[in-house]
């Protein structure tokens, strides 16, 4: 019975990361295409909060739940797969962390462009590039990981 639920919990967090991951690329990358500052600060108002909801409390629980099921099968933490898993996940932290700060920062000059009329600065430009390209090697992360959890592989 605790290792089904503890693998429950763990799936449904992976499910999240993947799941609010995607749909946050989504939301922002449709609401950027308008260069409306309000649509987009709207948006990336959203997105903040569903990172902050949604996304740490499942990279918060993965962890928690994945020691817990290594436990609870016996696995050392030194099994290849379980390694490599590990490595990539703090591979996506250090893309994940920095997007968070720039969808803030890309919320807030939406917003102050929003409220003095004025267009996008040639800064949120830089910034959305960043926050663009920091997605792709923190998604396709989850994705290996996601793998290595299902398929368990020696190496």
């Amino acid at each position: 019975m605790t290792y089904h639920f503890l693998l429950y919990l763990h799936i449904i967090g992976a499910c999240i990361l993947l799941g609010t991951g995607a749909g946050i690329a989504f939301f922002m990358v449709i609401s950027n295409r308008s260069r409306s500052p309000a649509l987009i600060a709207h948006t990336a108002g959203i997105v903040v909060l569903a990172d902050m909801v949604f996304t740490a409390t499942a990279a918060v629980v993965q962890p928690v739940t994945g020691y817990l099921l290594m436990q609870e099968v016996g696995w050392p933490l030194t099994e290849s797969w379980i390694l490599a898993a590990l490595a990539l996940y703090v591979f996506t932290g250090v893309f994940w962390l920095p997007v968070v700060w720039m969808q803030i920062r890309l919320r807030d000059m939406a917003a102050t462009a929003r409220d003095t009329g004025m267009p996008l600065p040639a800064s949120y430009d830089r910034i959305y590039r960043l926050w663009f390209a920091f997605g792709f090697p923190a998604f396709a992360s989850v994705l290996a990981i996601m793998w290595l959890m299902i398929s368990k592989p020696q190496f």
